[in-house]
């Protein structure tokens, strides 16, 4: 565990509301448990950080290259139309951002997926299938 690690736990929101995927160098990554959103959350392992502008300089980086490689992932494996990054935090004030593969026949489109209806957790073998996926994305070539 990297020290800048300690006190870093997940909030419960977060942690009811995803299935952890893996960890990066610098965040968590977790898949939203909603079927309708191909969605990836990434959660800076810092204690008390809320916003982008509170992580060391070295961390900002870390953390946007790390978006990158979300959506690299995303596009590998969910047929989409467009990508949508945020980091709103209103809700869950630690630090995350999200990382939202969405088409245009989805469930909330073109609005925002936040309040969007019902989730539907994934099925147990869909949630395998996307988890072996996304982690072979995420895998370095």
């Amino acid at each position: 565990m990297n020290t800048a690690d300690t006190g870093f736990s997940l909030d419960p929101r977060l942690a009811a509301d995803t299935v952890v995927l893996t960890d990066l160098p610098l965040c968590r990554l977790c898949l939203m448990n909603d079927c309708r959103f191909p969605w990836l959350i990434l959660v800076p392992r810092r204690h008390g950080v809320t916003d982008i502008d509170r992580l060391i300089p070295a961390d900002r980086e870390a953390l946007w290259c790390e978006v990158d490689q979300a959506m690299a992932a995303l596009r590998a494996v969910a047929p989409l139309d467009k990508l949508n990054v945020g980091a709103l935090g209103n809700i869950v004030r630690q630090l995350h951002v999200n990382v939202v593969a969405r088409r245009e026949t989805d469930a909330a489109w073109p609005g925002p997926v936040w309040g969007a209806g019902k989730a539907e957790p994934y099925a147990p073998q869909a949630l395998t299938d996307i988890r072996a996926r996304l982690r072979n994305a995420l895998s370095p070539r």
